[in-house]
C-alpha cells in the first residue's frame, strides 16, 4: 500500500463561541493547498481512497484532493484522535490518503515506521505530506517521501 499522510491546510482561528471542529480553511489555506495538489498531480499521485477527519478544516482539505481521487472519500472519527489499530484496520486500497491533524499525523507516521509514537513524531507543517509504503501496521512501513507544502507548491507551478 502507498499511504499518504496529510495534515490539513491553513485554517482560520476559531471565532468567539465557535467550536474548534467548525474552523474552516482560510482563503490563504485554500489557495496554497490547491497549489500543493497541483504539485502532487505533477508527481503522478493517484488515490484509490481518501479518509479524513470530520473536522471542517480536514473535510475542506480532502475536498481539494478530489482531483487526485479515482475512488471514494470516507469520514472517520479515527483521524480526529490519537492513532489507533482501529484506524489501520479500516484502510482499504492500494493508494490511500489520510487527512488529519497534528500531533496525531506525526505520531501516526512515527508509529507506522518505528512502532513507537509517544514522544516520537514527524513535524507536519499545515498542508505537509508524507508518503509511506508497505502494510499499514506499526513498524512495517517505510518512508518514501516527506514534503513540506512549499516544495509541493513549487512543483505545481
Amino acid at each position: 500500500m502507498e499511504l499518504y499522510l496529510i495534515r490539513h491546510a491553513i485554517a482560520l482561528e476559531a471565532a468567539p463561541g465557535q467550536s474548534d471542529d467548525a474552523r474552516p480553511l482560510s482563503p490563504e489555506g485554500i489557495q496554497k493547498f490547491s497549489e500543493v495538489v497541483r504539485g502532487l498531480k505533477r508527481l503522478g499521485v493517484r488515490l484509490d481512497r481518501l479518509y479524513h477527519s470530520p473536522k471542517l478544516r480536514a473535510v475542506q482539505t480532502a475536498e481539494l484532493l478530489v482531483p487526485l481521487l479515482e475512488g471514494e472519500t470516507e469520514v472517520t472519527p479515527y483521524l480526529a484522535a490519537e492513532p489507533s489499530l482501529a484506524l489501520l484496520e479500516t484502510l482499504q486500497g492500494s493508494s490511500v490518503a489520510l487527512v488529519g491533524h497534528e500531533p496525531w499525523m506525526g505520531e501516526l507516521c512515527a508509529w507506522l515506521l518505528t512502532t513507537r509514537r509517544e514522544g516520537h513524531t514527524f513535524p507536519f507543517k499545515k498542508g505537509g505530506v508524507a508518503l509511506l509504503e508497505g502494510p499499514p501496521k506499526p513498524g512495517q512501513m517505510k518512508l518514501l517521501g516527506f514534503w513540506a507544502p512549499r516544495l509541493l507548491r513549487r512543483l505545481g507551478q
